[in-house]
């Protein structure tokens, strides 16, 4: 069949390329661009892609940085505590390298010190009760034969603890925690050096430290942060020194009482007490007060009880005269205050937030203070608890003379429309004087 015109128009003419091109839509629908992805999602995609992997990064390298990051904490605030040592030093020609060099030297020295006095007396006390052990033991064991009529011996108690599968589980666990011990004591000397060096470069280079903060901010924020460090310098350095005074008073104390009741390491438990029981805030009176108490009561077990007492009394005075007396001139924190702060810094740093939860909140409130605009407060006396006097009758007083009023008002008039009227009204004048007083009351 041979095609005709309307046929040949309407055959698709191949192009040039060899393809068909598209006939128009069928049923006159009009054609539609295809979608298009617009031009700023790749980029927000990526963007968004870069900063989850820049947050995860961030918070691995937080993580893995913690250790670190809580030694410079801490070395930071023992630069601040002895910033007024090194700068007294300073001030009178000694360079800041060596001031600061002799100041570490002077508490390395104590702290050495301290630490074989007390180390010698623990070793004095377990050798003393290792070779008293025997003899302790006979003495349990006969009391135990007069008392229950047995015959016990040391020789069968100690071969059945050799012999027991307990005794061999104790000496192999226990190998296993010295290793774990040793690598804890190398870990710490470690964070022990890491803190002195940081602690030492910061307190050295303060004056170069502080100008290389202020280079890159204007001079009305210089003028807050050198006040902000002057603050915390201050506040510091009288929470450290405030601190040390007490622990002398403390161990001054103590030692007469353990000299007193003859028990031996008087002068090293004395230091003890005094140090524990002010560094180490809330539990550091019973962490104190535990060491003296048993050495006292390998003595007699009536000191441990009066070591006991002695504690909790001084414990008591310290809190409510000695400490108010010295921390106002210094820190001047509220002691609902520095126990709320010490309870946040222990729930977010442990042990090192509770040490340092004082001086940071005593310098917070110090620069904030003023910042803070006070006013003269009335001479009302409510500020001090006290109630208001009144100036007219009270609540009772009213009512009864109101109930008085009725009553008159009542008796006196006869029965009838008359008479109700007048008590009517004698209830409104009372009302309406019962009213006038609670206005002058209120007023």
């Amino acid at each position: 069949m041979a095609p005709t015109d309307d046929t040949e128009q309407l055959a698709p003419q191949p192009s040039s390329s060899g393809t068909t091109p598209a006939g128009p839509p069928a049923d006159g629908v009009a054609a539609r661009p295809p979608a298009r992805m617009p031009r700023w999602l790749p980029r927000a995609m990526v963007l968004a892609l870069a900063l989850f992997g820049a947050f995860q990064l961030g918070s691995w390298a937080f993580h893995q940085l913690t250790g670190l990051l809580v030694n410079i904490l801490i070395a930071f605030f023992l630069a601040l505590a002895i910033e007024p040592a090194v700068s007294w030093m300073a001030a009178r020609g000694m360079r800041r390298g060596l001031a600061t060099g002799l100041v570490f030297l002077g508490v390395m020295v104590v702290s050495a010190g301290f630490v074989t006095l007390l180390g010698s007396m623990l070793a004095g006390q377990i050798i003393t009760m290792v070779e008293g052990f025997p003899d302790y033991l006979d003495s349990v064991i006969n009391w135990i034969n007069t008392h229950f009529q047995t015959d016990l011996r040391r020789v069968d108690i100690q071969e059945g603890l050799l012999r027991s599968d307990w005794l061999r589980n104790y000496v192999q666990n226990s190998a296993t925690g010295v290793l774990d011990v040793s690598a804890q004591v190398i870990g710490g000397l470690f964070q022990l050096l890491t803190v002195t060096l940081f602690s030492f470069y910061f307190a050295a280079d303060g004056p170069r430290l502080r100008r290389a903060l202020c280079s890159v901010l204007p001079p009305a924020r210089q003028a807050e942060v050198l006040r902000a460090w002057e603050i915390a310098v201050r506040k510091t350095g009288g929470y450290l020194y405030s601190r040390g005074l007490m622990a002398l008073i403390s161990g001054m104390a103590h030692y007469i009482l353990l000299e007193f009741l003859g028990v031996p390491y008087a002068p090293v438990l004395a230091v003890w007490v005094g140090l524990v029981s002010q560094f180490i805030p809330t539990i550091g009176t019973y962490l104190a007060g535990a060491l003296p108490m048993l050495i006292a009561f390998t003595v007699n077990p009536w000191y441990a009880l009066w070591v006991l007492i002695f504690v909790v009394i001084y414990q008591q005075f310290e809190n409510y005269v000695l400490q108010p007396k010295l921390t106002a001139r210094t820190v001047e924190v509220h002691p609902a205050v520095a126990f709320g702060s010490v309870i946040a810094g222990t729930a977010l740093l442990g042990a090192v937030g509770a040490l340092i939860a004082i001086p940071v909140v005593a310098t917070l409130q110090g620069f904030l203070g003023a910042y803070v605009k006070r006013y003269d407060v009335t001479d009302d006396p409510r500020v001090h608890g006290h109630r208001a006097r009144q100036t007219g009758p009270g609540l009772l007083g009213r009512l009864l003379w109101a109930r008085a009023a009725r009553e008159r008002a009542v008796g006196t008039g006869s029965v009838g429309a008359g008479s109700v009227g007048m008590g009517s009204a004698g209830e409104r004048d009372a009302s309406a004087e019962g009213g006038s007083f609670a206005e002058e009351d209120k007023g």
